[in-house]
């Protein structure tokens, strides 16, 4: 659990800064960042798998 409230809380200024670049409600890249990692738990990733924001996306 530690962890993933460490991985999420990285996650917030990262999913806001993408946001910022894209144009983008910084609101919305924090709900993307949440759907991204909801869908990747409810889809059964690999236990070292890494699912976030990229800047790949927000271009």
């Amino acid at each position: 659990i530690l962890s993933g409230l460490t991985v999420a809380l990285a996650l917030v200024p990262e999913a806001v800064a993408f946001a910022i670049i894209a144009g983008v409600n910084p609101l919305v890249g924090l709900y993307a960042a949440f759907t991204i990692g909801l869908v990747t738990s409810i889809a059964g990733g690999r236990p070292g798998m890494i699912s976030g924001a990229t800047g790949a996306i927000a271009v």
